[in-house]
């Protein structure tokens, strides 16, 4: 009787995958050029995170005036790659 269950539970989830894939939208093939600008700018959107938290951290003032500039070279190239 589990077995008849589990291959009912399986056929389930089978057909919810199907349905599932049936909705979602058909992913087009975007050019390399396009998905290297896509890769960078999330690259840099990391990068302007973990310097803001580094910047709420950080004590001496060196330190923060040197990720204060980073921050403006990130933001600068972000705005040129939007």
């Amino acid at each position: 009787m589990a077995r008849g269950w589990e291959s009912k539970a399986v056929e389930a989830q089978m057909e919810e995958s199907d349905a599932r894939q049936l909705a979602e939208p058909v992913p087009f093939e975007v050019s390399p050029a396009v998905r290297a600008r896509r890769e960078r700018l999330d690259s840099l959107r990391m990068a302007r995170a973990r310097t803001l938290e580094q910047l709420e951290r950080a004590n001496g003032s060196a330190h923060r005036e040197m990720l204060k500039r980073t921050l403006v070279v990130l933001e600068r190239e972000m705005n040129e790659l939007e």
